[in-house]
């Protein structure tokens, strides 16, 4: 399956943990910049992190110094850590290339952050 497929979202109480998954059968996994995007109801899908091949990562402002991108080369995959979660932070979170590809968007894993 080349459609990537995300895992690991939740409901999580505000400071709490997630660590989300996205696999593909898909090759260019391997060797594409790679990132994840978010959704929150009613916005635009937004940028949150991206990863090279080579594991250099960029952060939107947001979310900078609580999540970290990586991936597993072997496995095609990569994921997300995210910590120190706020309300701010609910949405639907999907992963893809950088830039992204229509042919490349999910389900995406729904994350709820709230009491």
């Amino acid at each position: 399956q080349v459609q990537p497929v995300e895992s690991g979202g939740g409901l999580v109480q505000p400071g709490g943990s997630l660590r989300l998954s996205c696999g593909t059968s898909g090759i260019i996994f391997r060797f594409a910049t790679l990132g994840w995007y978010r959704q929150a109801p009613g916005k635009q899908r937004e940028l949150v992190a991206t990863i090279t091949r080579g594991s250099s990562t960029m952060y939107a402002d947001s979310v900078k110094g609580r999540f970290i991108i990586s991936r597993d080369n072997n496995k095609n995959t990569v994921f997300l850590q995210m910590k120190s979660l706020r309300p701010e932070d609910t949405a639907v979170y999907y992963c893809n290339t950088f830039p992204a590809q229509d042919r490349y968007w999910g389900q995406g894993t729904q994350v709820t952050v709230s009491l």
